[in-house]
């Protein structure tokens, strides 16, 4: 099974807003996930990132690839380097 750290859209119609999830890659996007490790808010100003940096480098050393979207968030909040 191949896992992604992904980003979940839960926001209003231009009103983007994320959740950061671990899923399998074979569901759908706002499908069902494994775990929710943070959110992303890109309307506020600066964009507001929450991401639970322990639970990311596990499920990363683990074997889960993150999207390029979801690695430059991770850079961000200092998960990885």
């Amino acid at each position: 099974m191949a896992v992604k750290i992904r980003l979940k859209r839960i926001g209003a119609k231009k009103a983007a807003f994320y959740r950061v999830v671990v899923a399998d890659s074979r569901s759908p996007r706002d499908g069902r996930f494994i775990e929710e490790i943070g959110t992303y808010n890109p309307l506020s100003d600066p964009a507001d990132i929450k991401i639970d940096n322990d639970a990311a480098q596990r499920w990363i050393k683990n074997g889960a690839q993150p999207t390029e979207t979801v690695r430059s968030l991770l850079k961000k909040s200092g998960a990885i380097s």
